[in-house]
């Protein structure tokens, strides 16, 4: 599978992590709709870790689209609210 870090780049990851990815993210929705800024960086930072460290990054020209679109390090929960789409997932 393939994971986007929004202005970081895309990493290839074994589908063997898509449900600890899932897990993550679903509590990156849950700190977003709760309105918990310190939920929400704590989410934020164990997915963009997650993804490094599970993922190998792919050369900084590749093309091809991305399963899962995590938001860049350092985005606030207000920004990404705006950038959910209406079933809670990050756009790609």
């Amino acid at each position: 599978m393939i994971v986007r870090i929004l202005g970081e780049g895309q990493f290839e990851l074994d589908q063997a992590h898509a449900r600890r990815l899932d897990e993550l993210d679903s509590a990156l929705v849950e700190a977003v709709e709760g309105d918990d800024d310190r939920a929400f960086e704590e989410a934020l930072a164990e997915l963009i870790a997650e993804v490094k460290r599970a993922g190998r990054a792919l050369p900084p020209d590749y093309l091809g689209p991305s399963d899962m679109t995590v938001p860049a390090p350092g985005s606030t929960r207000l920004e990404v609210r705006s950038l959910l789409s209406d079933d809670g997932s990050v756009p790609d």
